[in-house]
């Protein structure tokens, strides 16, 4: 099916009516399918999983998309995730588990029982129970609608509006570079309230030790925890401390409920296993790492010597070939920022930013055709507002005054320097659009 210019001018907007008029939709007083309480909802339980299906690879896409290097650890998450799920409160729901690209040690649940959890996560965990612990809980944020509860009071924002303002603001370093985790750091991440941490703990417990597993990896973990936020610095834990703040409540907590579960298995070896490929390859990812650092600190040469290390060290990454993308095209080498973008969507076709850094180094060519095509392609996985502003950029280098006008309309309405970009272009192209004077 083909994507006209027009519906990908249109793509992002659509991502907020459709948010907001889920959200509109009012159901009314609802029972907790987890504890029995009685709890208020404007989502109904029907909503729920149309909105997390329709919402979870979006959210992907902003956070890194998914770890490619090796899928097979998203297939082993995802049995140990469904085995919880089975032994839920609403084991019908439709639940997928995926691992993410993504540093931040942190995990999330949308509505509807769409699960995630980042590489910088699991390269933190020890077994197989304690990847469960993080599962179980997340598991309960879905079954118990905590996520609708959320949404309900307005804390929740819907995908389309979010991903305008961070697609079209600028960095320190770049309008491109690290776009992918910055934008995935400000989405959909619910602040869960004390009550429903302390919820899901308990049940998440339950969930493990029904499944067998040792109840007491969930204490170890609020441990681990714990310590971190005691002694981080920086942004490495903010992921997690934001969505999940420990506390010793929670330790002590589940201190008391795990000595009333039956203990289970650990499972070490398998997990280790599982994981093996991540931690051999955390090297390369702490050199990523520095190497974004030099990036914001403008040392570009410094940034791409480390990165081109990272990409010796495992050549399969799809994340450090956009890197090494973003810091070309920065430096305006156009053609092997060209090079790189395409070396990246080769090993990971369904990612957006790629596609996007491809798109711009096509048009930084003149190679109009290839900027439109990929322009498109990255929309369609994630609208932007850098895709919809270039978009018009590449149909007025073609003469289509009205066509660039439509994209340029619908970037305005974003917020940053491509909405003023755009704004500037329309008083140009089209000065009786305007709209008047606040």
């Amino acid at each position: 099916m083909n994507v006209t210019n027009m519906e990908i001018a249109m793509g992002y907007r659509a991502y907020i009516a459709s948010t907001l008029l889920a959200l509109l939709m009012v159901s009314g007083c609802t029972t907790n399918p987890v504890t029995g309480a009685s709890q208020f909802s404007l989502i109904s339980p029907e909503q729920e999983v149309s909105i997390g299906a329709k919402q979870f690879g979006p959210t992907q896409q902003t956070q890194g998309g998914q770890y490619m290097v090796d899928p097979d650890l998203t297939v082993y998450v995802n049995q140990v995730g469904q085995k919880l799920a089975a032994k839920s409160d609403r084991p019908n729901l439709p639940y997928d588990f995926v691992v993410l690209n993504n540093d931040v040690p942190n995990a999330w649940a949308l509505p509807g029982g769409k699960i995630a959890i980042n590489r910088g996560l699991l390269v933190q965990l020890e077994d197989e129970a304690q990847l469960a612990a993080v599962l179980a809980h997340e598991i309960v944020h879905a079954a118990a609608r905590h996520s609708a509860q959320q949404m309900t009071q307005g804390m929740l924002l819907g995908v389309g509006g979010q991903i305008i303002g961070m697609a079209g603001s600028q960095t320190a370093y770049g309008e491109l570079i690290g776009m992918g985790t910055q934008m995935g750091s400000a989405l959909i991440q619910a602040r869960y309230g004390r009550d429903q941490e302390l919820e899901s703990d308990y049940y998440g417990m339950t969930y493990m030790a029904r499944a067998g597993y040792e109840p007491e990896a969930a204490v170890e973990l609020q441990q681990t925890f714990v310590k971190l936020s005691e002694g981080h610095q920086g942004s490495w834990m903010d992921g997690l401390l934001a969505s999940h703040p420990p506390s010793i409540e929670r330790v002590q907590a589940n201190k008391a409920h795990a000595a009333k579960l039956t203990p289970g298995v650990r499972n070490k070896q398998a997990y280790q296993n599982a994981i093996r490929q991540a931690k051999k390859d955390q090297a390369a990812y702490d050199q990523h790492q520095k190497a974004l650092k030099a990036a914001s600190d403008k040392n570009l040469d410094q940034a791409i010597a480390l990165t081109k290390k990272s990409i010796s060290a495992q050549p399969k990454e799809p994340l450090f070939y956009t890197t090494l993308g973003q810091l070309q095209l920065e430096q305006k080498d156009y053609k092997s920022a060209l090079n790189s973008f395409t070396q990246a969507h080769k090993l990971y076709p369904e990612y957006f930013l790629p596609l996007l850094g491809s798109g711009l180094s096509a048009k930084a060519l003149k190679a109009y055709t290839r900027a439109e095509q990929d322009l498109i392609s990255s929309a369609k996985l994630l609208p932007t507002q850098s895709a919809v502003f270039y978009l018009g950029e590449v149909k007025l280098a073609q003469g289509q005054k009205d066509q660039a006008i439509a994209y340029f309309q619908q970037a305005a309405q974003g917020r940053g320097a491509l909405a003023e970009k755009s704004k500037a272009y329309l008083q140009e192209l089209a000065p009786a659009a305007q709209p008047p004077a606040q």
